[in-house]
């Protein structure tokens, strides 16, 4: 017997909108099972995990937080995913992002005088910095036929070393007791926050605005008609006269410089200083919301601030209710499976036939 998927003649509006939304409802069921079978109430784990972030304006802005750079790092991958190009390395990116607009900010720490310029000149230096970075696998994929997959992802590790490096070496607080840790950037290199006395601050109006810009992008010019032909149908494209190395290289700049915007966000903002981790593993995390979110911004959205709620509850959940931590994890990579496949019952009919594999 072997699985045969044949597309369906019209696909239901209804059940392309209501798969997700039962993806999620399936993911909380067998969350709530195996919750327990470890012993805990799953209307307790709900509440902790759905209900209690929700409850209060401090855990309200941390989800904002959380969700800012995941959906800025996946707005950016959206395109190259679209164009089945398959940037894995934006945790890279937007580490480099944050070690080059964090150099800025270290660099003019102590000035005096016009400093309005120091905050544009850091989030500039963070968005160039993941662009170069993630021009390296286009580049080698343009030139030399590379597996851009391999190339990004290895990217990753040589990203965090240099920010480990230059953390704890030539960007070290030469008054910090010897800790491996910047200086705290001054007011004029900090992104400002949204309330008084509150954390909330810029940075999750950029992811914002690029969700929005993103959105019109895709939707209403011909680059973002040039992304969706070569993504569904590279043949076609190369009929229409559509350059497959310059789609490669813009799609990787994009994302590149989401991430490295995201990463200089971060630094400028929550973190305050350069650290030897600036990341919880934002990039890597960026491509399970890309993917929840259907490639499209709007939803990609909803994807990281569902993904940011769980993982606040998750914490909680690890300090209340003694679950561990990689629980929320196992639940986040869960609910992309059934996503996924809620979208291939939406869009395919599925039936079991006889004989072996499919030629």
């Amino acid at each position: 017997m072997r699985l045969d998927l044949r597309p369906r003649a019209r696909r239901s509006p209804l059940a392309g909108a209501l798969s997700p939304v039962l993806a999620f409802v399936a993911a909380v069921l067998i969350g709530g099972i195996a919750v327990a079978a470890m012993g805990v109430s799953p209307g307790a784990a709900f509440a902790t995990y759905f209900v209690a972030p929700l409850s209060e304006v401090w855990s309200l802005q941390e989800v904002a937080l959380k969700a800012a750079p995941l959906a800025l790092i996946a707005t950016g991958l959206a395109f190259c995913y679209r164009a089945n190009l398959w940037n894995i390395g934006a945790e890279g990116q937007f580490v480099v992002g944050g070690l080059a607009g964090g150099w800025v900010g270290v660099a003019t720490h102590g000035s005096a005088g016009f400093t309005l310029w120091i905050l544009p000149a850091m989030l500039i230096a963070g968005t160039l910095a993941g662009i170069a970075y993630a021009m390296i696998p286009a580049v080698l994929k343009v030139r030399l036929g590379v597996s851009e997959i391999l190339t990004s992802l290895m990217l990753v590790y040589v990203a965090e070393l240099m920010l480990d490096y230059m953390a704890r070496g030539p960007l070290r607080d030469p008054a910090g007791f010897n800790f491996p840790q910047s200086v705290m950037f001054d007011a004029p290199a900090r992104l400002p926050y949204l309330m008084e006395g509150e954390s909330l601050h810029a940075g999750v109006l950029v992811a914002f605005l690029a969700v929005v810009l993103a959105t019109l992008v895709l939707a209403r010019t011909l680059f973002g008609f040039e992304v969706r032909v070569v993504g569904s149908s590279p043949r076609a494209a190369r009929f229409a006269g559509f350059s497959d190395a310059r789609l490669t290289l813009a799609a990787f700049a994009i994302s590149g410089g989401a991430a490295g915007l995201a990463g200089i966000s971060e630094v400028a903002g929550k973190i305050g200083q350069l650290q030897p981790t600036i990341s919880p593993g934002y990039g890597f995390t960026a491509i399970i919301v890309a993917f929840l979110g259907r490639l499209s911004p709007p939803g990609i959205l909803v994807a990281a601030l569902v993904i940011a709620l769980t993982t606040i509850g998750g914490e909680g959940a690890q300090i209340d209710l003694k679950l561990p931590l990689d629980l929320t994890r196992a639940f986040q990579g869960l609910l992309l499976g059934l996503v996924l496949g809620a979208d291939v019952l939406a869009r395919f009919h599925v039936r079991l036939v006889p004989g072996g594999p499919a030629a």
